[in-house]
């Protein structure tokens, strides 16, 4: 498992490098999509499915129809090209992002260590593991805390995703019609 995280780990860096580079509007945005997906099977390969599929929805279903949508809309200038040489500066940042990256990866423990330290803060863990179903009816912790202890948190989450929503479907109405 190990060999297909790192591996998917390298085509995500190198799409998001693609993706940074690409002079041509519809290739940065069809790379994207790419990244998109290959993070979205990091997450769930990580043991984060729920955040894996938020990314596949959001990152390479939404935000890519979105921008195909744009450039559909819009006209290529007529010298446009697929690939110019980057900036030194872009480089050398990118650079000496990885390299610190890289100086902090062997500090990290591996994914699923059993001795790996837990942070966690005692007392309120402790509270929601033993009060989770006696105060809200639901026995799982998790779904407690995210339902009952974080609703209004959740609630205003959904009402954010809500209104993004009907914001573009509004926009894309208006397109159609004009």
């Amino acid at each position: 498992m190990e060999y297909v995280a790192f591996a998917l780990a390298a085509f995500v860096v190198t799409a998001a490098l693609a993706t940074a580079f690409l002079r041509d509007v519809l290739a940065a945005i069809i790379v994207f999509a790419a990244y998109s997906l290959g993070m979205a099977l990091l997450y769930t390969l990580l043991l984060a499915p729920d955040v894996g599929l938020t990314e596949a929805v959001i990152g390479a279903g939404v935000t890519t129809v979105l921008l195909l949508l744009t450039i559909a809309k819009t006209v290529r200038p007529p010298d446009d090209r697929t690939l110019e040489r980057p900036d030194p500066r872009a480089l050398l940042a990118c650079g000496a992002l990885a390299v610190v990256f890289g100086l902090t990866l062997p500090g990290l423990p591996a994914v699923g260590d059993p001795s790996a330290p837990i942070i966690s803060y005692e007392p309120v863990t402790g509270h929601y593991l033993e009060n989770a179903y006696p105060e809200t009816g639901v026995k799982n912790a998790v779904t407690a805390v995210l339902a009952a202890y974080r609703g209004f948190d959740t609630f205003g989450e959904a009402t954010v995703v809500f209104a993004a929503g009907v914001a573009v479907l509004v926009v894309l109405r208006r397109e159609v019609f004009t």
